[in-house]
C-alpha cells in the first residue's frame, strides 16, 4: 500500500520522520510530497527532502497529515492559496484510510474531511476544533489516536509513533505491529510524568500572517 505524507515548509519533523520510520518497517511504500519537490525547511530548520510534486503524486493507499508551524497552518488553511488543502481532499476521497497526526487533524477538518468524525489532536490545539468545527466532535480526554471508520488522527507530535502502530495493526495485522515495535524498540518510558493542560484558546491565526 503506498502512504503518501504531503508535507510543507514549517512541518513538524518527528510528525515525518518517526511516523515514516515505522511504516516503512511495517511494509508500507511511503511517499513523501510538496507542492514543490525539494528540501522543505521543518519547524526548528531542520530539513527534509520531498522527492514528488502534488502534481506527480500516485493515489494513495493512506493519507498521513502532519502537523507543524500555526502560522503556516494558518496560510493553508485560511491563505488565497488553497493548493495543499484541494490535494488532501482529492486524496482523500479514494485512499482507504485517512489519517493526521498533532494539528494535521486542523488540516482535515478544514477540508471537510473530519465532519461527522470524533478526532483527536494536539491538547493545545482542541480549541481549534471545538470553536471553529462544531461538525467535528473532539475525543475526550486527549487519547493518543483515535479511530473512527477509517479516520485515525492522532494527539500531540509523539503520539504518531503509537498511531503509527494502530494503523500497522490494523492494515498488516498484530503480528506485524509487534514485529515493527520489537525492531524500533519502541517500549517508551519517559524519565518524568506531567499531566496534559487545558487549552482555552486556538493558537492558529485567522488571518494568515505575511510571508517572510
Amino acid at each position: 500500500m503506498i502512504l503518501g505524507i504531503p508535507v510543507y515548509e514549517g512541518v513538524d519533523v518527528l510528525d515525518v520522520m518517526g511516523p515514516f520510520e515505522l511504516l516503512n518497517w511495517a511494509g508500507f511504500d511511503v511517499q513523501i510530497a510538496a507542492v514543490k519537490a525539494g528540501p522543505i525547511k521543518c519547524r526548528g530548520g531542520a530539513i527534509i527532502v520531498a522527492p514528488l510534486e502534488f502534481r506527480d503524486a500516485p493515489q494513495y493507499g493512506a493519507l498521513w497529515v502532519p502537523g507543524g508551524d500555526p502560522n503556516e497552518l494558518s496560510r493553508m488553511m485560511y491563505g488565497p492559496d488553497q493548493t495543499y488543502i484541494d490535494f488532501i481532499t482529492g486524496q482523500a476521497g479514494k485512499a482507504h484510510y485517512v489519517c493526521s497526526v498533532c494539528e494535521g487533524a486542523l488540516l482535515l477538518a478544514q477540508a471537510g474531511l473530519l465532519d461527522g468524525y470524533t478526532a483527536t489532536t494536539h491538547w493545545a490545539f482542541v480549541p481549534c476544533l471545538t470553536e471553529r468545527y462544531p461538525q467535528v466532535t473532539v475525543a475526550q480526554d486527549n487519547p493518543r489516536y483515535c479511530w473512527d471508520r477509517n479516520r485515525l488522527t492522532g494527539g500531540g507530535i509523539s503520539s504518531g509513533l503509537d498511531e503509527s502502530l494502530a494503523l500497522i495493526e490494523r492494515v498488516f495485522g498484530t503480528a506485524k505491529a509487534q514485529s515493527v515495535q520489537q525492531t524500533t524498540q519502541y517500549y517508551p518510558r519517559p524519565p518524568v510524568q506531567s499531566e496534559i493542560p487545558l487549552a482555552t484558546s486556538c493558537p492558529v491565526p485567522l488571518k494568515p500572517p505575511p510571508i517572510r
